[in-house]
């Protein structure tokens, strides 16, 4: 690992330094790029989930004035590489799942594209689809990984016998059900063919353009330096926009059809809905097995999850199980359905928001049941290790979150008794307290490059490919950049979001930080000792972020403590949370106002997973029906009352020069336990399946 940077302007809340422009509007997102005369290229996707193609009818669309062109799986341009399914666009006439792409209208106005694209009319044979997600089914399988590259399985000890002598047992099944990511701003793209140069311009919404770039160059035929990407601002992706999807495919063979000529494509939110991503269900058994005392003893999750029958995504619901409290037996497994479904993608945490779910309702059962506080449950059984992989932590905090917590919310005064009517009873309101650990891992992807060069003025252009998805990543490392050359934050311009850049990895994992970070401070570390502190104009030096040796020596995650209060109405069984607390230890803050944004965006992620979230598949057809924000609920300003995030002093000398871990993520992990919790300790009613929707608390 690199030397310790001292910090300055690390730890400073500084503002965004974008705020203004996306406060104006003056901020260009994808579908902003200026271009001249544009085509807007509108896809027609399917209504049935299983089929093939009989024939597709273009002449009503074709016949309008504008259309430039109909593709249809006859008469699309053939791609170089498209092996996954994914991104196979128009290149057979096999559906696979409702709201897949069949066909698309290239017109001059988006208007007549979409008019024309309503006109085409596709015949399907109709083939029988799977689509029932259910426990019995006797088709699921074991992965051979588990995202992105977990055992499916692990055992250690002997879970079954431990589990069966423990004296005390919970054995409970918690569900959790489709999600989709919703971010504000669509999945869209700008796509450029320069036909003299062979190449493809891609300006894109998405968390990683080195990523679309390397998955989709070999789709196209095209050496990676022919295929540009570019995304300056992005409107949320949460995950969905982690990678490429098959509207950028779509985009690349219009604008092929059309070179020099730039193609338009911005998905609508209907749209989205089959093409970009969603968490998966899940079904989780969860056996938890201690002694009298509360000291655990088998710790056992298995968690079935679905995935398309075009390409697999295993998520890893059971791998936070794996470290998080001390026991000596333990057991894990994951089982796929492969169904008629869109492909599932990453969202926010993907694995530990609903496998930490169901763990930390578990817990508080186990609590009930030994008798105990459940925040002296979860002190009790916090390990010295990392009981996965014996290593020593490199800054385990937990039980100073959960005391510091518990005595900040006023935890010790809550009702003891489930559903009785105490002192914290509000007329027909029932209020209860509930609370939950919460873990995401310290993650760095390696590859990382950073460039710092001298300017005429006297400061430094930082360059980096990095992205910006709304959390503050373009301030953050404009800071670390000014500390590792050791100048004002005014001195560094930093540039990002483009391919031209030096290579970065993608925004996801909670570890851009960590990767661009440690690769800009070897860049300036070079830099410095290349051309010292004052170099000529144009000076210049790149570096790759170094491996960290710690990495092998020291289990390092993020960790914290959610803490609720819920009231639920006796007679309708309405849900609210006036009062949320959240006590994270990161290790070093690089910006306080950054943070304490990303951990309440976390926190309201959380509740609306608790209250709100669900994606209802129709039975019949397997498309969504709720595909819209009108019927896909999320959580607004009249759920979110007053919500708290602090954080633990400190720093951890063994993740990165910054002395940082992650914070993207790790505010949603564990938040739907706690309301869950906390509506049990209210009502006396447990409830294991989410969304907690009021007919669930009516008797």
């Amino acid at each position: 690992m690199t030397n310790p940077v001292r910090p300055r302007e690390i730890g400073r809340p500084l503002e965004r330094l974008e705020g203004a422009a996306k406060v104006t509007g003056t901020a260009t997102y994808a579908d902003d790029t200026a271009v001249v005369h544009p085509l807007y290229v509108f896809p027609v996707v399917s209504t049935v989930a299983r089929a093939r193609i009989r024939a597709v009818h273009t002449d009503a669309a074709a016949g309008l004035p504008g259309v430039q062109a109909v593709l249809t799986p006859d008469n699309a341009p053939r791609l170089a590489g498209a092996d996954s399914g994914e991104f196979a666009v128009l290149q057979s006439d096999e559906v696979e799942f409702a709201g897949q792409i069949v066909a698309a209208v290239v017109a001059d106005t988006l208007e007549v594209a979409r008019d024309a694209a309503s006109r085409v009319r596709v015949e399907y044979e109709e083939r029988t689809a799977r689509l029932a997600f259910r426990a019995d089914d006797p088709e699921l399988y074991t992965p051979g990984k588990v995202n992105p590259a977990f055992q499916s399985d692990t055992d250690s000890g002997d879970f079954p016998t431990a589990f069966a002598e423990a004296p005390i047992q919970v054995d409970r099944t918690y569900r959790t059900p489709m999600e989709h990511n919703n971010p504000m701003e669509p999945h869209s793209t700008v796509a450029v063919w320069d036909e003299d140069l062979a190449g493809l311009t891609l300006y894109d919404s998405t968390q990683g353009v080195y990523v679309v770039r390397r998955v989709l160059a070999p789709v196209f035929g095209l050496a990676p330096d022919r295929l540009r990407v570019v995304s300056h601002h992005v409107g949320g992706g949460f995950g969905s926009k982690g990678g490429p999807h098959a509207h950028n495919v779509l985009a690349g063979l219009a604008a092929r059809e059309f070179p020099g000529r730039a193609v338009k494509l911005a998905l609508t939110r209907q749209q989205t809905y089959g093409l970009a991503g969603h968490r998966t269900p899940t079904i989780q058994r969860v056996r938890l097995g201690a002694d009298r005392a509360g000291n655990m003893l088998a710790v056992g999750h298995d968690a079935i999850v679905h995935t398309s029958t075009i390409k697999e995504f295993a998520e890893q619901v059971a791998v936070g199980t794996r470290m998080m409290y001390a026991a000596p037996n333990r057991h894990t497994s994951h089982r796929l359905a492969a169904l008629n479904v869109p492909i599932p993608y990453w969202m926010r945490a993907p694995g530990e928001t609903p496998g930490i779910f169901a763990l930390e309702m578990a817990m508080d059962e186990l609590a009930e049941a030994c008798g105990l506080d459940p925040v002296e449950l979860r002190v009790r059984n916090d390990p010295a290790v990392d009981p996965e992989s014996g290593l020593p932590w490199s800054g385990r905090h937990l039980v100073e979150c959960l005391r510091q917590g518990a005595d900040r919310f006023g935890w010790w005064g809550r009702e003891p008794a489930p559903g009785s009517k105490g002192p914290h009873h509000r007329g027909d309101w029932l209020v209860g307290h509930g609370v939950a650990s919460m873990v995401y891992p310290r993650n760095a992807i390696g590859g990382s490059v950073a460039e710092v060069r001298a300017a005429a003025d006297g400061g430094y252009s930082v360059g980096i490919g990095a992205a910006d998805i709304g959390t503050g990543a373009r301030t953050i490392l404009t800071q670390i950049a000014a500390d590792a050359l050791d100048v004002p934050v005014e001195r560094v311009h930093l540039r990002l979001g483009d391919t031209d850049q030096p290579h970065a990895s993608v925004a996801g994992g909670s570890s851009g930080t960590t990767s661009w970070g440690t690769a800009i401070v070897a860049a300036a570390e070079v830099f410095r000792a290349e051309h010292g502190h004052a170099p000529p104009p144009g000076a210049q030096s790149r570096a790759e972020m170094p491996p960290n040796p710690d990495a092998d020596r020291y289990s390092m995650y993020s960790f914290g403590a959610q803490f609720v209060e819920a009231w639920v109405h006796g007679v309708t069984g309405e849900v609210r949370v006036p009062r949320m607390l959240g006590v994270f230890s990161v290790g070093r803050v690089i910006n306080p106002r950054t943070a304490r944004s990303q951990f309440l965006g976390g926190m309201t992620m959380g509740l609306s997973m608790a209250l709100h979230e669900e994606s209802l598949v129709d039975p019949r057809y397997g498309h969504v029906v709720n595909r819209d924000l009108a019927e896909y609920h999320v959580a607004t300003n009249a759920d979110v009352v007053e919500q708290e995030a602090v954080w633990l002093e400190e720093e951890d000398p063994h993740s990165n020069p910054m002395g940082s871990r992650g914070i993207g993520e790790i505010g949603i992990v564990g938040t739907a336990a706690a309301v869950a919790n906390a509506t049990y300790n209210a009502t006396g009613i447990r409830v294991r399946e989410l969304p907690l929707t009021p007919d669930k608390f009516v008797r």
